[in-house]
């Protein structure tokens, strides 16, 4: 499989489910943090750090090209880590987060989707890597 085919197959969907995503996370971070970000800094301030990664993700996806595909993995590497983090800091210190983030007890309020995302997008991409020509 070429790399110049990210979005054919299941790729589409990925990039449809981020692409939701991207929507999703921007417009609720944006409204946050016009609206109350004084009441709870850290999780409105950590649902603006994963709308840009959704952004960056869905783009990576549509642009194609080896370059993106690894730049989208080490992304969904990333978002995990960031997804697991924050959802073991959300349960653990649940103080520390007055209101939710998009990332929050590892995305309950989005279906889970957050934390299942981005292990389907790292298979997604493994996958789609070019493979080298033998010599």
């Amino acid at each position: 499989m070429s790399t110049d085919q990210l979005v054919k197959g299941p790729g589409m969907l990925l990039v449809w489910l981020y692409g939701v995503m991207s929507v999703g996370a921007v417009s609720r971070s944006v409204y946050e943090i016009a609206t109350r970000f004084d009441e709870a800094p850290l999780p409105y301030s950590l649902s603006a750090v994963a709308a840009v990664v959704y952004v960056f993700i869905t783009y990576t996806l549509v642009r194609g090209g080896e370059t993106a595909r690894r730049a989208a993995f080490a992304c969904c590497a990333a978002e995990l880590v960031g997804v697991l983090t924050v959802g073991t800091w959300t349960v653990l210190d649940p103080d520390a987060f007055p209101d939710s983030t998009v990332w929050s007890e590892f995305g309950f309020g989005y279906v889970f989707i957050p934390v299942l995302l981005p292990v389907t997008g790292m298979m997604w991409l493994r996958r789609a890597r070019r493979v080298a020509p033998v010599s």
